[in-house]
Formats: C-alpha cells, sequence, structure tokens
C-alpha cells in the first residue's frame, strides 16, 4: 500500500490529446477549457443553505436570513461574509466580468487568517486539471510542456478564428483571450513548419510542491526594483548556445510565468515597489505581460491573490500615483472572529493539531480566553455595556441579565465596518494557550486561574510605563480581566463547587427540598403549620419569615409567583407518583434557589472542599466524594485544587 501514498501523484501518468482530439472534447466538456476562477468554485462546491430562522441562536446572529456554507472552508470559523464575499468575487470572475481582471486582495490586522485562507485557496488550485500546450518528441514518446503552462487557446485569433471554434467546437468566444507565448510561437515556426495541429495538449494538475499552476512571491528587497521574480529572466548558462533575445535563453521562472492558468499568491504585495507590481497591470487586465528581454507578450490567465494589513494598504492607497493600480485590486476584509464561541473552535482545531490535543483543560478556560480576546476587539458601544454587546455578538439572549442591552444590528452599525480590525491577535491568542498548558511544572494542563495569571502578566510586560504604572491602554486591558472575566468565573466555578458539594449530598438537598415545599403549601393556603419534631407552631408570618431565609440569598423578587408556581408544579407530580414529592433537582429554578441558600455562609463548606488535613474520618470522605464529583465534570485533582484554594481566597477577600 506505501507505493499509493506520499507524494505520487507528482510522477503519476500524464494524459496526452492530439489538438482535434482536445477541441472535439471541449465540446462536451468545459471545464477543459474552464477559467481558474471557475475550477475554483468547481473545488469549493455547492454551498450548503442555512435558514438562520430555525436556530434561536443563528437567527439572532443573521437576522433571520439564509445564509450559505461550504464545506471546503468548514475549519474556518466565524468568517462566513468574508468567504462569501471571497466566492461572489470568483462567481463575477467566472462570468467574464471586471472582477476577471481584478487581484483579490484580503486585508486584516495580523494573525487574522489571511494566509490559512490564501493556503486553502491553493490547495483548492490543485483540486482540478489543467490543459496545457506540449509538442512531442517521437523519437523519445516524451512531450515538452510550454514553460508558461499556456492553454491551446491562445492558437486562436480572437477576431479571425472565434466564429470557426465557437460553431465548431461550441466554446464562447471570450475564452479566446490570450496570446501564443514567445515559445509557442517559435515550435511552430521553427518545428511544426506553421501547422497547429501537430501540437499536443497534456492534462496535468496545479501544485505548489512543483510551481505548477501555483505559486508564491514575495516582494524582497525594497530598494530592488528587479521584475524577474515575477516575470522570469535570462538563463545565463543559455547564451552560449542562444542569443539574448532568444525565446530558448530565456528562464520562464517568474511567478507569473509559474502560475499561468492557476493562482499567484502575492505575500506582502504592498511593501514591493510600484515597479515591481507593474507587470501585474497588464498581466491582469490585458492577460499577458512582457518579459525583462526583448521577447513578444507571454500570457497570464491566473489569477493574483495578495494579502497584507491594513497600514500597508492605507499607506498604498494614499498614494496618488498608485490610483491605476488601486482600481483593479478588490479588498476583501479579514477581520478578527467576534464570538468567542467559533473563537475557542479556533483554539480547539490548533489543539488538535498538536501534541496537547489530549491534555487537560478544566472547564470554560479556553471559553475565557476567548471571551478576553473578543473583548479587546469590540468597539466600546454608548448607552450600553460592552459586556452586553460581547455576548449579543454571541447570539445570546440578555433580556433577564441586561434590559439595556441593544440588538446585534444596533451594536453592528453603531461600531462601523471597521469593528474586528484592531484587537488582541489570534496568533497571540496561541502564544498564550502555549504558555498555558506548560505553565503547571507538576501537570501538563490548562486551567482559569493560570490563564488568569498569564493575561495579566502580558499586559503588564506589553503595557507598562517607567516606574511600573500601567499605560491607559493597559488599565484598561486590564479591568476585562479584574471587572467582567474573574468575577463571572468566580461565579461559575462557585456553581460548580456548590453542586459538587450538593451531587455527593442529594439527601441534604432533598429536605431543604422538602422543608420549602412544605412551608409554601401552608403558607398558600394560610393555614397554621405544626413541626412534629419540635411541636413549633409556624403561623403565616412566621412561615413567610422561613421562606424568605431561602429566597433571599437568590434574589427572588416577587415571592407570591415564585412560591405558587413551585407548589402547582411538585402538586402535579404528587397526583401522579401518590403525593411523594419530586426530585429536589428535577425543578431549575428551586434547584438554584436551595444551591444559593445553602451556601450563603461559606464557613459550612471550606471544611469539606478545603484540601487542609480534616478533623476526622467523616470528613476526609465527604472530601473524596466532593473531590470524585469535580473529576467527573472535567477536572483533574490537581485542577480540582488549584481552583479550590483561589475560589476559597478570593471569597475571604
Amino acid at each position: 500500500m506505501l507505493n499509493q501514498c506520499g507524494y505520487s501523484n507528482l510522477v503519476s501518468k500524464q494524459e496526452d490529446f492530439t489538438l482535434e482530439e482536445f477541441l472535439d472534447n471541449c465540446k462536451t466538456d468545459r471545464m477543459l477549457y474552464a477559467s481558474v476562477h471557475e475550477r475554483l468554485l468547481k473545488a469549493i462546491g455547492e454551498p450548503t443553505l442555512v435558514d438562520t430562522s430555525r436556530d434561536p441562536r443563528l437567527s439572532r446572529i443573521f437576522q433571520n436570513r439564509t445564509i450559505k456554507t461550504y464545506g471546503a472552508f468548514k475549519n474556518f470559523f466565524g468568517m462566513e461574509e468574508t468567504i462569501e464575499k471571497i466566492v461572489d468575487f470568483l462567481e463575477h470572475a467566472k462570468q467574464g466580468l471586471e472582477a476577471s481582471k481584478q487581484v483579490l486582495y484580503l486585508m486584516g490586522p495580523v494573525g487574522g487568517g489571511k494566509s490559512s485562507l490564501a493556503e486553502q485557496l491553493k490547495a483548492l488550485v490543485e483540486v482540478n486539471p489543467i490543459y496545457v500546450l506540449a509538442i512531442k518528441d517521437p523519437e523519445k514518446n516524451s512531450f515538452t510542456l510550454s514553460p508558461t503552462f499556456e492553454h491551446p487557446f491562445g492558437l486562436f485569433d480572437p477576431d479571425k478564428d472565434a466564429d470557426f471554434i465557437e460553431k465548431h467546437y461550441n466554446v464562447s468566444r471570450r475564452y479566446l483571450r490570450c496570446p501564443p507565448s514567445p515559445w509557442a510561437v517559435k515550435r511552430l515556426v521553427q518545428d511544426l513548419d506553421g501547422d497547429i495541429s501537430k501540437f499536443h495538449v497534456v492534462k496535468i494538475f496545479p501544485t505548489a510542491l512543483k510551481q505548477i499552476g501555483v505559486c508564491k512571491t514575495e516582494p524582497g528587497d525594497e530598494n530592488n526594483q528587479d521584475i524577474s521574480a515575477l516575470v522570469g529572466k535570462v538563463d545565463l548558462r543559455k547564451l552560449e548556445m542562444f542569443s539574448q533575445d532568444d525565446v530558448d535563453a530565456y528562464s520562464f521562472s517568474g511567478g507569473l510565468c509559474r502560475a499561468n492558468q492557476g493562482l499567484l499568491e502575492f505575500v506582502e504585495m504592498f511593501k514591493a515597489p510600484i515597479k515591481v507590481l507593474n507587470p501585474l497591470l497588464t498581466a491582469t487586465q490585458e492577460k499577458n505581460y512582457k518579459g525583462t528581454e526583448g521577447l513578444g507578450a507571454i500570457p497570464f490567465e491566473g489569477m493574483v491573490l495578495a494579502h497584507s494589513n491594513e497600514a500597508e494598504w492605507d499607506q498604498f492607497r494614499n498614494n496618488k500615483y498608485n490610483e491605476a493600480f488601486i482600481n483593479r485590486v478588490t479588498v476583501v476584509d479579514v477581520p478578527y472572529c467576534t464570538r468567542y464561541t467559533e473563537e475557542v473552535e479556533i483554539y480547539k482545531k490548533l489543539l488538535d493539531n498538536s501534541d496537547l490535543g489530549d491534555a487537560p483543560c478544566a472547564p470554560e478556560t479556553l471559553e475565557l480566553l476567548a471571551k478576553y480576546s473578543v473583548l479587546t476587539r469590540l468597539v466600546e458601544p454608548k448607552n450600553s455595556n460592552l459586556y452586553s454587546k460581547l455576548h449579543v455578538y454571541n447570539g445570546e439572549v440578555l433580556k433577564d441579565k441586561d434590559p439595556k442591552a441593544k440588538s446585534y444590528q444596533e451594536y453592528k452599525d453603531s461600531a462601523g465596518p471597521r469593528e474586528g480590525m484592531s484587537g488582541f491577535p489570534t496568533r497571540d491568542a496561541y502564544k498564550v494557550v502555549s504558555k498555558l498548558f506548560n505553565f503547571d511544572t507538576q501537570e501538563k494542563g490548562a486551567n482559569p486561574v493560570h490563564l488568569f495569571s498569564i493575561l495579566e502578566e502580558s499586559i503588564r510586560q506589553t503595557h507598562c510605563q517607567e516606574g511600573g504604572e500601567l499605560t491607559a491602554k493597559g488599565k484598561s486591558l486590564m479591568e476585562l480581566i479584574t471587572d467582567h472575566l474573574k468575577p463571572t468565573y468566580l461565579d461559575s466555578l462557585g456553581k460548580e463547587i456548590h453542586v459538587a458539594y450538593l451531587e455527593a449530598y442529594a439527601e441534604y438537598g432533598q429536605n431543604r427540598f422538602d422543608h420549602y415545599i412544605r412551608f409554601a403549601e401552608f403558607w398558600i393556603d394560610d393555614e397554621e403549620y405544626r413541626d412534629a419534631e419540635t411541636n413549633h407552631i409556624f403561623d403565616r408570618q412566621a412561615l413567610d419569615e422561613e421562606l424568605q431565609k431561602i429566597e433571599k440569598p437568590a434574589g427572588i423578587t416577587n415571592p407570591k409567583d415564585f412560591r405558587n408556581e413551585v407548589v402547582n408544579f411538585c402538586r402535579r407530580h404528587q397526583a401522579k407518583n401518590n403525593g411523594a414529592n419530586p426530585e429536589w433537582t428535577s425543578y431549575e429554578k428551586l434547584r438554584e434557589v436551595i444551591e444559593k441558600s445553602v451556601f450563603k455562609n461559606m464557613e459550612e463548606m471550606i471544611p469539606i472542599i478545603s484540601f487542609a488535613a480534616k478533623e476526622n474520618a467523616e470528613d476526609n470522605k465527604k472530601h473524596n466524594d466532593f473531590l470524585e464529583r469535580m473529576t467527573k465534570r472535567g477536572y483533574t485533582p490537581r485542577q480540582v485544587r488549584i481552583l479550590v484554594e483561589w475560589y476559597i481566597r478570593i471569597q475571604k477577600t
């Protein structure tokens, strides 16, 4: 089976056709002459239509619109709008509109996913084959491909041959758009006696590894005006055999040469001098460009993909001498993710591709990092709360928590189009993840307490003035942790601890539940209650006082309605179950009330949950039961100790 593994496709047998055979096949298969945009769309595949009105969370984010998702981009989280813009560009280019002559430019902050999108597009270009002009050596039974990987249609004159090709081979005249390369012209004149039918066509697959139809180029030295990285140059070793202006002395090694019929990725394009970029103007607009020597026009039917950050684009755009180039660029913004649920998925993807995929990660750890990252990227709203905006952007309902919270669209309209183009980079979040999982010398894993330490230390190192005082920016970042992330996590962790403790002592929770229901029933019926054990009589006022002891810690603002609601629920259950009360955990509202009332006093819980030496065997058993419950909820024993000690310390301060 090993012979089927690896990059065996690089040496797979090529398919070849005579020119006549190729043209006959074009009658029924338009993919034989499809543009790179068409081949990319085919590789991306048909979209899956998602009716967001059927999903409560998505409906709030996308305003009940039907959105398109693509399997080819399934691992690009929170980038639906960006991907849709890219697909729209390809669709317009496929139709032969102005987009087919434009540079696709991905513009966004560092670490926002531009390079990942570019890599995915290059991988998609490799899915479908291209058809390259070639000549055959009868003696060796081998083919010599055009060094520019040109399409056979370059042999036909669009002015003279378009009607013939359209009539006999069912090919639209708009596909006859490029001239033949200097190599094809020389072969036709010197080797084939002017007979184009002697040309052959070879089917090959683009591959970045061999720079066939896929190529990457970089700006190089900003003081260097050399354009050979794009258009190629003379091969000095061949000047002994050919003159300098002979096509066979020319090395078609430039990015435009190698990426013909495919995709040229230009990294940090706007760092290059404008003279270096000039060949792109004619290559994209006129489908050909000039080399460095006195050769004929070299065809280009590929697509140019560029990407850089916003500052570089602004600097380039503000130079009035660049207007001609600016007009030939389609800009697609690639902002940071602004939904923390999707941001978590990005971190998980990183971990899954590392040795840390199976390392223990305490619940909420990645979520807290994602919330911090997203908070730094959001525009502070007017007359509203930044933390509420965070949750609204995540598709959550805040009616009960923050009545002043605005709708998703109101926040978006107020923030403007540049939201998400700055803030804590995803790449920096990756660095935090790396430090986090290696922070504890005793256990390779991650927990929120260590996360807070790393984030706070990072802020101090990056935003500290002389004398140790934080800058205004540093203070605002620190406040995100101290004013929101820590308090909300403290509440969440407290609930985890409480629930784990109560689950170990379900009888105690059930007793509290039954006690509350009994008092509430007598209060509703306006009857006195006599305690069978103490013989103490509770009138309606005394019953109300006892009920409030349980309700007040939970913040019940309308006890009358709450009591009626709970009692009615229990009576319905009693009627079906021979008078038995339901389990105390079966009614979520009352369960939360009991949890908060039981643990309003931390001193009751500390002896059991703490890791200090226990006074007796019973407390030790209770502690071990608590620890077991916590580990079942996703924590390691080491993490439980760290979190519990932090929780107790914070509660005491």
